[in-house]
Formats: structure tokens, sequence, C-alpha cells
């Protein structure tokens, strides 16, 4: 299976760290506290959820991945159902079906054991860059 880190800027800002990740499926997890992850409104910010969400579907497809092969965001539907507050955020994603060009990975969000969010995306595949 390909490797797959969180060491890059973004993912090291927001605090995400992976969990658990193979056979198309990625758990991954971030640790919410309010001085980072808060918006003005008392809660965390949408686009922590999103992003960890975003990271763990990617992690699910290119566990399906050769090498040669990358996969990028093509559109997520995302769904917010309740305030996510400070304490463990967890993202569980899976491939429900992958193509030769297209994959689409659902996902869902758990703070507490509690259902916060829900996801639905699809993801291009294309051979990796050369260069």
């Amino acid at each position: 299976m390909r490797s797959f880190t969180q060491d890059f800027a973004f993912a090291r800002a927001l605090g995400l760290r992976m969990v658990e990740r193979g056979e198309g499926r990625c758990t991954m997890a971030i640790e919410i506290n309010a001085a980072q992850h808060f918006s003005p409104q008392g809660a965390a910010h949408g686009g922590v959820a999103y992003g960890l969400a975003d990271s763990a579907m990617g992690g699910a497809v290119t566990s399906l991945l050769p090498d040669d092969r990358w996969c990028a965001t093509l559109e997520i539907k995302f769904n917010y159902h309740v305030r996510v507050v400070e304490g463990l955020l967890t993202c569980e994603a899976s491939v429900l079906h992958s193509g030769k060009r297209i994959a689409n990975v659902e996902a869902r969000l758990y703070q507490g054991g509690r259902l916060v969010s829900s996801a639905n995306g699809n993801f291009a595949i294309f051979a990796a860059p050369t260069a």
C-alpha cells in the first residue's frame, strides 16, 4: 500500500493525525481546541471538520492505488449535523466504489460517540506526475 502521510503544512497546522488506513478505509482524528479551531460563534470552524474529512477520504482512496496513481478531490457534499466542541473529533472514511478514473467515498465524523457530520465525495484518479 502506498504511504500516506500528514507531514505537510496544512495538516500540521490543523493537527490532523492518522489512526488507521487500509483496504479502502481511513480513520483520522484531530483534538479540537478553542484557541486553534473555534470560529467567533464558539464552535469549531466548519473548515476544520471539512479538512479532516477531505484528508481521510483521500487516504481511503490512496490505500487502493498503486504508487504510480494519485487522486484529487473533485467534489464533496458535506453535512453538518451538530456543532463540534472541544475534544477528539474522529473521521471514518470508506471507498464505496472505485473505477479507473473516479472513486466515490463516504465519511462520517464523530465526537464523543455522536455523529456530528457526514460527507460523500468523488475523487479523480490519475497518473502521478513524473517530474
